[in-house]
């Protein structure tokens, strides 16, 4: 997973080729440490097929504000430039998978 910051958000998400999950997380957030080795895994399974990508809110506050954060974990997918998917809480990897499978 790579960390994204206020520098490198749009240059990742906006100019992929590949589909693009975003999880913005704290490090105080119960649910947060539950979902990121669940991303982790999935990330390792989608290799050069997608992103895996992080935010971390109490770093980039600017970012969690441009992207409207009310809850953390929230996860945004993006795929051809524009936000596709947005969930927040813990979801299963099978049901996080498709929907990044789906794009």
């Amino acid at each position: 997973m790579i960390e994204l910051t206020e520098a490198t958000f749009d240059e990742v998400t906006l100019t992929s080729d590949v589909p693009v999950l975003v999880d913005f997380w704290a490090s105080w957030c119960g649910p947060c440490k539950k979902l990121t080795p669940i991303l982790e895994d999935i990330a390792e399974e989608v290799g050069d097929n997608a992103i895996v990508a992080s935010v971390n809110v109490d770093e980039e506050r600017g970012l969690a504000a441009q992207h409207q954060i009310m809850a953390v974990p929230t996860v945004m997918i993006f795929a051809g430039g524009k936000k596709v998917e947005e969930f927040s809480g813990v979801r299963p990897a099978q049901q996080i998978l498709a929907l990044l499978e789906s794009y």
